[in-house]
């Protein structure tokens, strides 16, 4: 029997993900796998898994998605419900469990580029991607930073995350928040932070999720600092090197295959 797997989203279709799947299952030999990109919304998501039959072995799930999920599994990983999403599905036995492996993609991407754990950290966003930064702060032995949003009222889900990690928060607003620290995280979509370039630079560090168009605004000013700058796309490899590993049982996972299918 075929086996498949993909990455569901709105929008979607941009996703590398698919790339990087397949490249790790030609390297395992896994001829009868698939892994495809479908566009599913919000009020989607129940339908398309309630369809997910035993021929179906995982899923990997973005925005909107990582936190709508949850009513829909039947187990979900401590730190995924630490984290409060799930962007990983995994069908096994006939269940579904959530997963969350974007907080091992950060820190495994900040290992890779020589980042020393952090003495002080920002995050700029209070969606998703920021709760699994805090929680990645936390991993790496950081038990305080500042989180900085448009309306603190907005960031209640975010902020009760840090609460869940042990972690204390503090709120800045963007019009004046502190970026000299050791590590700044930009959680931003595409050109969102380019405004706060000029206070970005003051960072020993940068993180930024985004990868495409690569470099940011927000990456060139760090640079041209001297600071070290960490990509979204390394990110986006090693917490898809983790749903491999989950999704087939396999590991470790063809990390040096997947990174060649797009860099």
């Amino acid at each position: 029997m075929n086996t498949r797997a993909a990455v569901l989203g709105f929008p979607v279709r941009h996703s590398l993900s698919p790339l990087l799947h397949r490249a790790a299952y030609a390297e395992l030999g896994l001829t009868t796998w698939s892994y495809d990109a479908i566009e599913c919304r919000e009020e989607e998501l129940a339908a398309f898994v309630g369809g997910c039959g035993p021929e179906w072995a995982g899923l990997s799930l973005t925005m909107p998605l990582k936190r709508v999920v949850f009513p829909l599994l039947d187990t979900v990983a401590p730190l995924a419900v630490e984290v409060g999403a799930a962007n990983t599905v995994i069908f096994r036995d006939g269940a579904r469990h959530g997963e969350n492996t974007d907080v091992h993609g950060i820190v495994a991407a900040l290992a890779e580029a020589g980042v020393p754990a952090p003495a002080s950290a920002t995050v700029l966003g209070g969606g998703a991607t920021a709760a699994s930064a805090l929680a990645a702060l936390r991993e790496l032995g950081l038990r305080e930073a500042a989180l900085v949003v448009r309306d603190p009222r907005r960031a209640g889900e975010t902020l009760e995350v840090a609460e869940r990690l042990g972690m204390s928060v503090e709120t800045q607003p963007f019009e004046s928040f502190d970026a000299g620290v050791d590590l700044l995280v930009s959680t931003l979509p595409a050109g969102a932070a380019d405004s706060f370039a000029a206070e970005a630079a003051r960072a020993r560090a940068l993180f930024d999720v985004v990868y495409s168009p690569w470099p940011t605004v927000l990456a060139q000013a760090v640079r041209e600092k001297g600071g070290t700058v960490v990509a979204g796309l390394s990110m986006l490899l090693h917490q898809a090197v983790r749903q491999v590993e989950l999704m087939t049982g396999r590991a470790p996972a063809p990390v040096e295959a997947m990174r060649s299918a797009v860099w």
